[in-house]
């Protein structure tokens, strides 16, 4: 079969990681990653000259002569179908509310109205990036999180993200199940990581990296906390992975980085519940990123 390239592109609020994408295989072309750092605040067209460098670049660099396609990994909310944004007072991208991105695109690289340009959630990218890692998960039902400043969820069935249907909750999603006194993103997500930290201690840390540099230094209240929150995931993800008939559930985002903490409590949850699910812990989020994204222009 001859080979077919595209652009994927893991897009968040503080950088852009563009790679071509071989979407017979499966695969990154070698070195193609190209990474650029900005604030996603600044007016939209030096936004757009920054995501135009880091596309031009990794093309350049992986040597393909041609690409027939761009698929984007994006965060919410975001009209995905459309390539609409809808993100407003979040601290990213202000002055993209209500602006269509696919039309952004094909204006800043001068590409034809019919050059696919494909946008897709960030949490499905990620999980179905995974099921793509592992040709293995292709044939299996997988349940993928990402665990970070909020709590992204996706099904993955065969391939095909499932959001509708009685076995997976509304629109696939997990953050805002009813859990405790709020929902479920109240708990397990960094905000839930330093309120746990605030309310044992009495101490305010400022993010993440900061508790679990904590934990491993020997601040018993920091593990503490990260292991209540794996008891926590567990009572979340539990009723899912039974109702979906989910055969691995995987765990990625920045958080996934502290699993020694969180995850053998996680496991002992999912052991006393009688699952036998298998559990992993992604080692590369951004590489799935942008499997996922092109795996919507994947060439079987």
């Amino acid at each position: 079969m001859n080979k077919e390239y595209a652009v994927g592109l893991d897009i968040g609020g503080t950088h852009i990681t563009a790679a071509i994408i071989d979407i017979v295989d499966m695969k990154v072309m070698d070195f193609s990653v190209h990474k650029e750092s900005f604030d996603s605040n600044m007016p939209v067209e030096e936004v757009m000259t920054i995501w135009e460098k880091a596309i031009r670049t990794s093309f350049k660099n992986s040597k393909v002569e041609k690409t027939s396609g761009l698929a984007v990994c994006m965060p919410g909310p975001f009209d995905y179908t459309n390539g609409i944004c809808w993100i407003k007072d979040q601290s990213k991208y202000e002055h993209f509310y209500g602006l269509n991105v696919r039309d952004l695109f094909q204006d800043k690289l001068d590409l034809s109205s019919d050059f696919p340009i494909l946008f897709e959630n960030d949490a499905v990218c990620f999980g179905k990036g995974e099921v793509f890692k592992d040709s293995g998960n292709l044939s299996k039902k997988v349940m993928a999180i990402t665990l970070g400043t909020g709590l992204g969820a996706c099904f993955i069935d065969k391939g095909e993200s499932i959001s509708t249907g009685n076995s997976v909750p509304k629109e696939g999603e997990i953050y805002d199940l009813p859990y405790k006194e709020g929902i479920a993103e109240d708990y397990v997500s960094v905000r839930g990581l330093l309120a746990g930290y605030f309310a044992l201690s009495g101490k305010k840390v400022n993010n993440g990296l900061e508790l679990f540099n904590l934990a491993k230094t020997g601040d018993t209240m920091a593990a503490k906390v990260f292991e209540q929150m794996g008891e926590d995931l567990a009572e979340i993800v539990l009723p899912w992975l039974e109702k979906f008939g989910a055969d691995s559930f995987i765990i990625g985002g920045k958080i996934a980085n502290a699993s020694e903490f969180f995850l053998p409590v996680f496991n002992q949850k999912i052991k006393e519940a009688g699952s036998e699910i298998v559990v992993s812990i992604s080692t590369d989020n951004e590489k799935a990123a942008l499997l996922g994204a092109t795996s919507m222009l994947y060439k079987a």
